[in-house]
């Protein structure tokens, strides 16, 4: 498949999801106007209400609402929150710096632990180690991020408000700051980063341990050890190389869902990040704010999985077009 059909694919699914960003929040039950009034709804005289649905303009044909959000698309503009009256664009920036505070190093992490531990597991398929990490993984993928978060908590015996970030601000003095704001925002994320990190690591271990089972049995790296390689030139050059692309599309894959945010774990720990932001536009039928993050969702995980496919293709030169 040439790079050209690839990106036409791309660009067809773009305009499909972009078109059902629109559709969706407007499916859910609820009208927004009352959703952002809440109790004061009930004093709302019919004028006022029919006033703040033509400020919103749902006041418009469903069609003339869509053909507007094409335009606002075009001109890149994300519109404005109904419940927080400001630009979509700034509530995104800000809420999406602090989630790329946790799940970037979380990825990161995790993906590295899966990769090393589901190598050696794989490669020593069957033995007590294997058998033991397998669990581990097990466990850590069966239990939910929340629970994890909780029993973290009360192991280290440290209150709430230390792990909280309400009031992380990324602003461009974060680049050069001192080591001591360093050593603050380390001790703000490193019990939520560890979270996510157990979270995501179970699933990417089983991946790669079981991508380096079956291809250790493959026929060139049969060969490879007949002609009396080095073991850990065998492990990383005939079988760590291809056994890593699922696990390589499988990081991009949650790097790529990175805007949506860890809801559970940012209640747990207080963190105002993406997922709580989703949240808040669901409960508050917010449509500017729903359409603005899923487009920027839509954006990253297109991105990252065109991303995947062109480091596949360097690394299996089978895949390239």
């Amino acid at each position: 498949m040439t790079w050209g059909i690839r990106v036409g694919r791309l660009a067809v699914c773009l305009l499909l999801v972009l078109s059902l960003n629109f559709a969706l929040p407007r499916l859910m039950p609820g009208d927004p106007v009352l959703m952002v009034l809440g109790p004061d709804s009930v004093a709302l005289s019919h004028l006022d209400y029919e006033a703040l649905q033509r400020e919103y303009g749902l006041d418009r044909p469903v069609w003339e609402q869509f053909g507007r959000y094409w335009m606002e698309l075009a001109s890149f503009r994300l519109g404005y929150s109904y419940f927080y009256r400001r630009s979509v664009g700034e509530l995104i920036w800000e809420h999406l710096g602090r989630t790329l505070c946790l799940v970037v190093p979380a990825v990161f992490l995790s993906t590295i632990i899966a990769a090393v531990f589901g190598t050696i597991a794989g490669w020593k398929r069957g033995s007590i180690l294997d058998l033991s990490l397998t669990a581990l993984a097990l466990l850590a993928y069966a239990m939910p991020a929340f629970l994890t978060a909780m029993i973290l908590l009360d192991a280290c015996r440290i209150h709430h408000h230390e792990f909280s970030l309400p009031g992380l601000a990324l602003d461009p003095d974060a680049v050069t700051a001192a080591l001591k704001r360093f050593f603050r925002w380390l001790r703000h994320t490193v019990l939520p980063i560890t979270v996510l990190t157990l979270t995501s690591a179970g699933a990417k271990y089983l991946v790669m341990r079981n991508a380096v089972a079956a291809t250790r049995d493959e026929p060139h790296v049969f060969y490879a050890r007949a002609r009396g390689l080095r073991w850990s030139r065998v492990v990383f050059a005939h079988v760590f190389l291809k056994a890593c692309l699922p696990l390589l599309h499988l990081s991009a894959l949650h790097l790529g869902f990175v805007v949506s945010g860890a809801v559970l774990v940012e209640i747990v720990f207080s963190i105002n990040g993406m997922g709580c932001l989703i949240l808040d536009a669901v409960l508050r039928r917010d449509y500017p704010v729903l359409q603005g993050s899923f487009l920027v969702l839509t954006l990253v995980v297109l991105f990252m999985n065109a991303l995947m496919d062109w480091i596949s293709a360097l690394l299996d030169p089978r895949l390239r077009p």
